[in-house]
């Protein structure tokens, strides 16, 4: 982490945050970052689950929860001492609300947040800028944390973000709106003046002309249109851009995700090409995908390999397969493994190892999705479907098993049963490549194959690590994110702050 080439980045980390950021601002103490970016969670008290197209397995769920945005069970005194040391003003104000009538679940929110503020704050240039993204719930006691960690006098605008929505509310006006927080690291801060076009009305008046005035004695006594063409008026603090249609392109089935539209503004205003943007709550990649699209040089960390694996995607697969390699060898990923013993690693002497290895298999190496259902041997870690001619009238389904400890012909056939029981079209059995044994290989060859694809195929980590794929009949299509940002969970009312 300490090597980084700011100048051409494309960085993806896989992690918590604050880890990451401890370890950049220990290894760059001056500061390095243009832009910073974040919308993090809102203390909604929502679970929030993304969900993947419908297929007909019987052991699996279509959904995952993408994050969590609830903070009763999150424990916070240590987070509150390290803050103690960090900023005394910071920790005095949440200790503050700490013993009044305020939630721990805020309390828990807030400190989370403001440790995170800090280090942000620390990683921007001197000419550095950061928006903070949130709604109602939270954003006023976040504006406080921000004035204490980036001072007052570099707070620069609340930017309301306002969009239509058609759902009705019979005791409130119908919210519909977000709060965008604007800081600068210092008086220095990069802003581009950014317009937009005047009213219809306007412009017919001055015919899309530059106004001038004339004043006597201080007061303006003719105002006319001069020769020179407008560039339209000064962009307020109130913004109306819509949000991302369900049916739209752009939609990704991401829960809380942006419009691209709305992080361009962002980036064009406070940042110039070449320029390093950052984003701590990733997610989808919106503000990702605006920095590469700007040609801006950007940083992005997310806690989900769904949302690592989703990010690459969507800056790769618009493009021919040639232009994919190509972009692919230029994004750097920190966080996942990237040889045989860091592999080993993470599927023997982590904390939760065997599922966080087969996640890392399953949707980032292979691109599938985890089967979040299966409990015991019996059921399969996970599946991608691949296309099939339009006469199938379906989707063909891989299902995946991920073995990190020992395997042999025993535990194949036991794979292979469960193949058979959902009646997938193909299984795809992961595991080491010591583990692999000649009869091994041959019970996968006597399964016979699906036209020129082995109906079973054994593939090592070695494999995958070497760019190697499963081999399907047609074109596969990582499943992640159906069209749709309906959630599974049951809505549940809205808490208070001071539940």
């Amino acid at each position: 982490m300490n090597l980084l080439k700011i100048d051409t980045m494309k960085q993806l980390y896989f992690g918590d945050n604050l880890d990451i950021m401890k370890k950049l601002h220990s290894d760059h103490p001056e500061g390095f970052i243009d832009l910073i970016y974040i919308d993090p969670p809102f203390n909604s008290k929502r679970n929030y689950n993304v969900l993947f197209e419908d297929i007909d397995l019987k052991d699996t769920k279509a959904q995952k929860e993408a994050f969590s945005d609830t903070w009763s069970n999150v424990s916070y005194n240590d987070t509150l001492m390290e803050i103690q040391e960090l900023d005394l003003d910071l920790y005095k104000f949440i200790k503050a609300l700490d013993e009044i009538r305020i939630s721990k679940s805020a309390i828990s929110y807030l400190t989370t947040m403001a440790i995170r503020i800090h280090y942000m704050h620390k990683l921007l240039k001197k000419t550095g800028s950061f928006y903070l993204h949130c709604d109602p719930t939270m954003s006023h006691y976040l504006k406080l944390v921000c004035d204490l960690v980036f001072g007052i006098n570099n707070f620069r605008n609340e930017i309301v973000w306002c969009y239509r929505k058609w759902s009705a509310s019979n005791n409130r006006y119908l919210r519909s709106h977000d709060i965008i927080l604007f800081y600068g690291k210092s008086n220095i801060n990069t802003f581009n003046v950014q317009y937009l076009p005047y009213s219809e009305g306007t412009f017919k008046r001055w015919k899309g002309k530059k106004q001038a005035s004339e004043f006597k004695d201080g007061v303006r006594v003719h105002q006319f249109s001069t020769a020179e063409d407008s560039i339209g008026t000064y962009m307020p603090d109130w913004w109306e851009v819509s949000i991302i249609n369900p049916a739209a392109k752009e939609r990704l089935g991401y829960p809380t995700q942006k419009p691209i539209a709305l992080m361009e503004r962002i980036i064009l205003a406070s940042s110039t090409e070449n320029d390093l943007v950052a984003d701590f709550f990733c997610g989808c990649g919106t503000t990702i995908a605006a920095a590469e699209k700007l040609n801006r040089n950007w940083m992005g960390v997310d806690i989900s390999h769904l949302a690592v694996k989703l990010i690459i995607d969507r800056l790769v697969k618009p493009y021919p397969e040639l232009k994919q390699q190509e972009i692919r060898k230029n994004i750097h990923v920190d966080g996942f493994p990237k040889d045989i013993a860091s592999a080993l690693e993470l599927a023997q002497n982590t904390d939760k190892h065997r599922v966080q290895f087969q996640d890392w298999i399953i949707e980032f190496m292979i691109g599938g999705v985890s089967n979040t259902k299966k409990s015991g041997d019996g059921g399969f870690d996970g599946y991608i479907t691949f296309a099939l001619p339009e006469s199938e009238k379906r989707k063909g389904i891989a299902i995946i098993e991920v073995k990190s400890g020992n395997v042999g012909i025993a535990t194949l056939r036991a794979f292979m049963n469960v193949v058979e029981k959902q009646k997938a079209d193909i299984g795809v059995f992961v595991c080491f490549a010591n583990q692999v044994t000649s009869g091994m290989q041959i019970e996968a060859n006597n399964k016979g194959k699906i036209g020129n694809h082995p109906k079973i195929q054994i593939v090592t980590v070695d494999d995958l690590l070497d760019g190697k794929r499963p081999s399907f009949p047609y074109k596969s299509e990582t499943t992640v994110y159906a069209k749709s940002t309906t959630r599974l969970d049951k809505e549940q009312k809205e808490s208070g702050l001071f539940d």
